[in-house]
């Protein structure tokens, strides 16, 4: 199934370390970092799943719920945990889906044949609290995905949508924003706070405290 940005992520029921989850319910009104890891018991994985449980904070201070899923059984990710947590020096707080029939896998497209068995593949899906799909990103399984660069893109998606604008390059919170090009300078002017023309299509500025967007629409 081919899945693209603002699509409705596909609802599913499955057993997780945390109990039966049924995603959608589960979501509720929080964002939600879905990611696939190829197998329990292998040491790029267990890099990562630690990671994302060292970030717990930083996902909670953004209103985000992370949820791993590999196919393999609830059982080989319980005993797997301590492992996690031993080489990382944290605990795993977060549910981990297990997929042995791979019916979650292949409906978000996280098999690809190509990279060598049956296994899913590193991918990422950022869900806003409208249960829109707002990025995907697939890494190898070579190698270990960058969460401080997934919780950059939660940042700045969150606050296109707060300000109804867009980000530049590197974007990092506190940083000036991009004004959209459908918005005339007068209009961004009256909106937003020091707003700088460094072409009549590329204008910086800063959103102003108070501003409540109802989404980044036209914001590129």
């Amino acid at each position: 199934m081919a899945l693209h940005l603002g699509d409705t992520a596909p609802d599913f029921t499955a057993e997780t370390t945390a109990g039966t989850v049924n995603f959608h319910e589960w979501a509720g009104d929080s964002w939600v970092v879905l990611f696939s890891h190829p197998a329990d018991f292998t040491p790029v994985c267990t890099t990562e799943l630690g990671r994302v449980a060292q970030l717990s904070a930083k996902w909670a201070e953004r209103g985000v719920k992370p949820i791993a899923l590999s196919v393999d059984s609830v059982e080989d990710h319980a005993t797997w945990v301590p492992d996690i947590n031993e080489y990382n020096h944290t605990t795993v707080d977060y549910p981990i889906i297990a997929d042995p029939d791979k019916a979650v896998a292949e409906l978000y497209d996280m098999i690809h044949p190509g990279e060598g068995d049956t296994s899913s593949v590193r991918s990422v899906f950022v869900i806003d609290p409208a249960k829109k799909i707002r990025l995907t990103m697939t890494y190898p399984k070579s190698t270990g995905r960058n969460f401080d660069e997934i919780l950059r893109v939660v940042d700045a998606l969150q606050e296109a949508d707060r300000g109804e604008c867009a980000t530049p390059v590197d974007w990092k919170v506190g940083e000036r924003i991009i004004v959209p090009p459908t918005v005339p300078t007068e209009a961004a002017r009256a909106k937003f706070d020091d707003v700088q023309e460094v072409y009549p299509y590329l204008r910086t500025a800063r959103i102003r405290e108070d501003a409540v967007g109802a989404g980044a629409v036209g914001c590129n």
